[in-house]
Formats: structure tokens, sequence, C-alpha cells
């Protein structure tokens, strides 16, 4: 359980006028409560108020795992057969008997679930928006954070070396992302952090491309895009390795990638904008003609989700600090031809930034 970040949450509501929060996001009410589940079609919420204790609601069948869980206030679960939002009235109404307003996850809950809880509650207001008090929240990792994010890293380093050694003449994507995920498994690593990509030769310049039964041929690239849950939080990392010896085209689009990468991660520091380093690694592929074949944003924030605030894109003024983590993954995607992204996730630092996986980015070439 995250105390340090209800207190901070507490505070928040205290000072906004908001008698209390319903935290609909299982990846949000982790962070906070320290319980961990995926409550699929069921309702699963953290609710919170400036002045009294928060509670856990949860379906029954995660009731006992909650409750042996760090988190150390009450626990109310609801039977299949129960209405959850009657349930939930009836307890936000003998907890907090002056409620007149209350904030929510707007980025997360879906609209079917706002109008239920509008029509439940009618004097009560929804108008504040949470997800971004979250976000910023969730935004600087503490020592800890980055301990097991630098975990996962590691394993994401173990993932691509596996994942190098599939690599053979006839065998296809799918079969070395079995390889992959199978091996994980073995070690104990349970869960990755989204579906993990392999894709070789044109497949590749589809930059969020389906592994299927497209195998791998000589003077092909291949690319690894992977990641794994550790301990709650996510790694994230892109490799491109070559098959064979490369085309001339393939050499000089690396190189353009693995220039625009590196030039991001070394203009890292505290002080400069979001956007800034996009522009970075934006330049670097545009000077070199490939401009129009980068064609999604510089990165995205890592914590215990895979996409976490912030964006680095044109346009977010953000100011860098340190304990900031995200991704710097440019990318060259020429259709028909060649595909080739290069991605390290790493956390801010006092003199520039660390990351999370240590793999080499030079151009492997596997036989």
């Amino acid at each position: 359980m995250n105390r340090t970040k209800l207190t901070e949450l507490q505070s928040y509501l205290q000072a906004n006028s908001i008698s209390a929060a319903y935290l609909s996001n299982p990846t949000t009410i982790a962070y906070l409560s320290g319980f961990e589940s995926d409550p699929h079609e069921r309702i699963l919420g953290l609710f919170i108020s400036a002045t009294t204790d928060p509670f856990l609601f949860t379906p029954a069948l995660d009731a006992e795992p909650a409750k042996n869980s760090s988190w150390q206030y009450d626990v109310i679960g609801y039977l299949d057969n129960e209405n959850p939002y009657e349930k939930i009235k009836k307890e936000l109404l003998h907890r907090y008997p002056s409620l007149d307003s209350i904030g929510l996850e707007k980025g997360s809950l879906s609209l079917d679930r706002y109008e239920i809880l509008t029509d439940l509650f009618p004097n009560v207001s929804f108008s504040a928006n949470l997800t971004p008090v979250i976000e910023t929240m969730q935004l600087k990792k503490t020592a800890d954070e980055i301990t097991t994010l630098l975990e996962a890293g590691h394993w994401a380093d173990v993932a691509f070396e596996i994942g190098f050694s599939a690599v053979k003449a006839g065998v296809s994507e799918q079969e070395i992302v079995a390889e992959i995920e199978y091996q994980l498994k073995r070690r104990g690593v349970s869960q990755m952090s989204f579906d993990t990509l392999v894709l070789a030769g044109t497949n590749a310049a589809n930059p969020h491309g389906t592994p299927g039964a497209n195998q791998v041929k000589e003077n092909e690239l291949v690319l690894f895009d992977l990641g794994v849950v550790w301990k709650g939080y996510c790694s994230d990392a892109t490799r491109t390795v070559s098959f064979g010896e490369p085309t001339s085209l393939q050499q000089e689009v690396y190189n353009v990638v693995l220039n625009a990468q590196l030039a991001a991660q070394k203009a890292v520091k505290s002080g400069v904008t979001a956007e800034y380093l996009d522009r970075v690694a934006r330049e670097v592929i545009s000077e070199a003609g490939y401009g129009e074949y980068f064609t999604h944003r510089l990165g995205h924030g890592l914590g215990m989700s895979v996409h976490e605030y912030p964006s680095l894109v044109a346009g977010n003024d953000l100011i860098i600090e340190e304990g900031m983590c995200f991704s710097l993954e440019p990318g060259i995607y020429i259709p028909g031809k060649v595909g080739v992204r290069i991605e390290d996730c790493v956390h801010v630092t006092s003199d520039g930034c660390e990351p999370f996986t240590k793999t080499s980015k030079k151009l492997l070439t596997l036989h």
C-alpha cells in the first residue's frame, strides 16, 4: 500500500472540496492500494475521501486476496447476483453522509458506467477529473520503483537473448514469440507487458504489426519489440537485428535510426521539454531524408503501465525532471521495403539518464 500517495490524493480532495474519489483503473488501484487484480467485466473500485478511511470494493472472489494484500483498510465484496452499484451507493451514503461531489478517473471510466453513477447520485457532481492528478502523481518514480524497473529491464534483455537465438531460416515470427515467452515462463516471468512483436522483413515496416506465419529469410531485418511485468512494473524495449548480411539500404536506415535514438538519449536532462526530445530525434531522421517514414511520437511514460504519461511528442512542453521514466523509440518504416525501430526506456538522473535495458544497439548480424 502506498500510504504517501494516498495521503497526497486525500490532500488534493480536501484542497479542491471534493467529497470522495472513485478510482476504477486496476493499475491505479494497484499503485495506491498494493492489491493487483484484473476484474474483467466485474466492478473493482477504490474509494477515498479527504476525511475518513478509504475502502476497496471488489468482486467477492477477490475479497480475501485483497484482505491478504498490503491494503490496511476495509474491503467490501459483492456477489455476482448482487447489483454492485446499489451496494456502492449504500456504502458511500453510509460512510460519507455529506456527499456532494465525486472525482472520477475519466480517462478510464466507460460512458456506460459513468451514466449509471450519475443516475444513482442525481444530486452529486461528477465534474472533477482525477486522471491528470493520478498521472502527475505517477510521473516521478521513487528509488524503489526505479530498482524494480531496472529488474524488469533485465528480463527484457534476457528475452532479447532468447529471441535472437531462435532466429533461423524458415522459422516463423509466431514460433520465435512462442520460444521467448515459453523460456521466460520457465525462468519465473509469468507475464509480458504487451503482446510480443517479432516482425521479419517487410512486416517490420508496420510499426504495430502482428506476428504470424511469415518466415525469417536470408538478408532480412527482424524487429523485436517486447517487455515483461516484474513485481507489478513494466519493461519495454525494441531491437532490430539482421539475419544474414544487411543490404546497403537496410544498413543505412538502421544507422539513421540508431543515430536518432542515441541523440535523443544524450539530450535527456532535467530542464528540457518533452517536445524537445522528440525534435532532436526527428531532426536526425529528417536530415537524412527519411522524415516522412517516422510516423509516431518519440516515446511514452513507463511504470506500472507500459504506456503512461507523458507523451514525448511535438506540442508537449512538459519540463523533464529527475525521476521521470519514458521510452525513446524512433523508427523508420518504408512500406514494402524495410522497417527499423530501436528503443530503450530510461529514467532521468541528476546528470542525464540511464536505460533500463542494456542489450547492445549495434546492428547484430545473425547467421
